[in-house]
């Protein structure tokens, strides 16, 4: 018997997906909310571009369930559908098309027919773009030539002044762009962004609380020399590899040694990622605790808990400047290997990960003398015991 996948999220669930999305929280701290896994809430996200669908709301005219009860009970009771229409100061016409349309004086249910017109009532109106192939031409020629949505509604604005057909919203491109639902911009115009998302980001994504600064943060700068002429065991570099439906790999890499271990991680956020990697660092001898070196990422925020818990010391790379910890990010090249790109890595067990930490460990490295990771950092440790 086939497994059933996991149950969706409930109508609740989704509003306030949608309202922690907007209130700029990651996707994986939005899962940890929700109980859900973080790909989950991107498979949410990533169908409609990361952009809230509006709320359905009845149209000022339409019958309320209330006046369909009202029809019911006025058709049961034999009145006229005139009569009926009067007290509801409705015209009778209008009554007249709303008996007809479901189940005539005989078959009208009030609370099937309200269900029926709600369902009924979901006809999506083309977007401006769509209504306008000179418009949707000129905006897709604009984004060929990286011109922002921003720049290209300014520009319509003032270079066609007298014409209502050329005037766009810069967010009806981006939910153009990015709800490909609306086919009206082919999705390769996304790649001309500055941003290359695949999908609308809040906008205070990046200012919410601490988000972007890691608090109280080492730098790079004050590592020891030790560290970086690699003299001693026990200082590594680490950072997480990327994989589809935002799943992730903590990668860590001694740097005497080049000794790698990968750890799995269910989420992106500080305190998945802090509480992961603890649990396999604490089985490294006390020797092999000296520091880790990391990026600027936010999932190492909690980096106090991971030296309190560990003895690690952390410090962190300048901004954008993943090349001091060059040992790592060359590691991740070669695990690319094992995981490429577009692969879905929650599909790993901890003792896959572990296998393949084993085959790196034992593969000759050059800038080793052709020694293997596992054999210089025995050697190492023998030394210093």
């Amino acid at each position: 018997m086939a497994q059933r996948g996991r149950p969706g999220l409930t109508p609740k669930q989704k509003a306030e997906l949608w309202h922690r999305w907007k209130d700029g929280e990651s996707l994986s701290e939005i899962g940890l909310a929700l109980g859900k896994h973080a790909a989950s809430v991107f498979s949410v996200l990533r169908t409609h571009g990361g952009i809230a669908p509006p709320l359905r709301r009845r149209a000022p005219c339409a019958l309320t369930m209330c006046e369909r009860e009202e029809i019911s009970r006025g058709l049961a009771a034999g009145r006229s559908m005139r009569a009926i229409a009067g007290g509801l100061h409705r015209s009778p016409s209008t009554v007249s098309r709303e008996i007809a349309r479901h189940g005539g004086r005989t078959g009208y249910r009030a609370a099937e027919a309200d269900a029926t017109a709600w369902h009924g009532a979901r006809r999506p109106k083309r977007c401006r773009l769509a209504r306008y192939p000179r418009l949707q031409r000129l905006v897709a020629e604009k984004l060929r030539l990286e011109w922002s949505p921003e720049q290209i509604a300014g520009w319509l604005a003032r270079t066609f002044p007298q014409d209502e057909t050329l005037r766009v919203s810069h967010e009806t491109i981006y939910r153009s762009l990015f709800v490909q639902t609306r086919g009206v911009l082919k999705r390769e115009l996304r790649t001309h962004l500055r941003s290359h998302r695949v999908m609308r980001h809040a906008k205070n994504a990046t200012t919410k609380g601490p988000r972007g600064q890691i608090i109280d943060a080492v730098s790079i700068r004050e590592r020891p020399a030790e560290v970086e002429d690699r003299a001693v065991p026990g200082h590594w570099e680490g950072d997480l590899i990327a994989g589809s439906k935002n799943t992730h790999i903590a990668t860590l890499v001694e740097r005497q040694s080049r000794f790698t271990l990968l750890v799995k991680v269910a989420g992106k956020d500080s305190q998945t990622v802090v509480s992961a990697l603890t649990h396999q660092v604490k089985h490294l001898p006390a020797t092999l605790r000296q520091s880790l070196t990391w990026d600027r990422g936010m999932e190492l925020a909690q980096h106090k808990r991971f030296t309190l818990d560990t003895n690690f010391r952390v410090y962190f790379c300048d901004p954008r400047s993943p090349w001091q910890r060059g040992t790592n990010e060359n590691t991740n090249r070669l695990l690319r290997q094992y995981f490429p790109k577009g692969t879905d890595l929650s599909i790993y067990t901890q003792a896959d990960l572990n296998a393949v930490a084993l085959r790196l460990n034992q593969r000759p490295r050059k800038t080793l003398g052709f020694q293997t990771p596992a054999d210089k950092l025995q050697a190492s440790v023998a030394l210093t015991g």
